[in-house]
């Protein structure tokens, strides 16, 4: 059991900081996802711990690996605590009519998925201004197609490699352009609409994770958020980010996607929202988010139930206000 106890413990600790290595192979990578699991099983360990130093003495190399473990579980926390209450605000919430706000439901559907009166249940009771569905395909476009009526304004990209994408919009564009930023076969919507005079920019987003049966490599991932960042960050009016990002609020990656777009998360303060995995209790992050710029408060974030997929849909209602005041 000792010797047990030892090797779980080493584990454990190499894998909190095997993150810290200059490598973007998905071996590396993937330990930034569950950091609340294993800060779980890090307090776990620490109590084993606890329970033998009450009725043994505890070796030299036990105690090493006990501060080996507290400095873990610490570092672990360091990266999660901001989506959680002990944490301060970044975005204030507002309330707002429905016509002083802009509402989002952002829905990785899974393409083999057809829970389509599900996702068209959503819809109907939560009324978003936008629809965005991800990896969806020629098949979830015509079992949608009864929202072309509500949603006039629309922008599809079907495909049947798990990156398609359907953008429905009761607001008309602007200007709206479909891209393949870094990958050919990975699309971005960017658009552009009118609310009351001003000009907000909209991006949809959804690039391929770090994983062995997707990019071996988290780098593409990686430089579309910088690319898509560096372009918000030149722009001074109203914008606003959703979508899968295959990346967990916490990571080194959006954190620097924030800090160069300059943009807010609603959900810091707030919790995790976690819209990964809908079906495994144990394996939950959030991989869908919302970002926007600092002319938006928050009137509600919500993730909503389960309609088949691996994701759960997400739902966020914004207000455009003048810059708030974070809290």
């Amino acid at each position: 059991m000792e010797i047990v106890l030892s090797v779980f413990s080493v584990i454990f600790i190499a894998i909190s900081f095997i993150p810290l290595l200059p490598s973007s192979h998905w071996t590396i990578r993937v330990w930034e996802f569950p950091r609340l699991q294993i800060a779980t099983l890090l307090a776990v360990l620490l109590v084993a711990y606890t329970v033998k130093a009450i009725s043994y003495t505890l070796s030299a190399f036990d105690v090493v690996l006990v501060l080996g473990l507290a400095v873990s579980l610490l570092y672990q926390c360091m990266w999660i605590i901001p989506y959680t209450p002990l944490y301060k605000r970044e975005v204030r919430r507002v309330a707002a009519e429905p016509k002083e706000t802009l509402s989002i439901l952002s829905s990785n559907v899974y393409m083999p998925n057809d829970g389509y009166q599900k996702l068209l249940s959503h819809v109907h009771t939560t009324q978003p201004d936008f629809l965005v569905t991800l990896e969806s395909n020629k098949k979830w476009q015509d079992h949608l197609s009864e929202l072309e009526k509500d949603y006039p304004h629309q922008k599809f990209c079907p495909l049947e490699n798990l990156y398609g994408m359907h953008v429905y919009s009761k607001y008309a564009f602007e200007n709206v352009t479909l891209r393949f930023l870094i990958e050919d076969d990975v699309p971005s919507i960017r658009a552009t609409i009118n609310v009351d005079g001003q000009k907000v920019t909209l991006y949809f987003l959804h690039p391929k994770p770090p994983s062995p049966t997707e990019n071996e490599y988290a780098k593409p991932r990686d430089v579309e958020l910088h690319v898509v960042g560096k372009e918000i960050s030149k722009q001074s009016g109203p914008v606003i980010v959703a979508g899968d990002l295959n990346d967990v609020a916490w990571s080194p990656t959006t954190r620097h996607f924030k800090k160069i777009s300059g943009l807010l998360d609603p959900r810091e303060g707030r919790g995790f929202f976690n819209t990964f995995h809908a079906h495994y209790p144990l394996v939950k992050w959030p991989l869908d988010h919302v970002f926007h710029s600092k002319h938006f408060s928050l009137v509600r974030i919500e993730r909503l139930s389960d309609i088949g997929s691996d994701h759960y849909p997400l739902f966020t209602q914004l207000a455009l206000v003048a810059p708030p005041n974070r809290d």
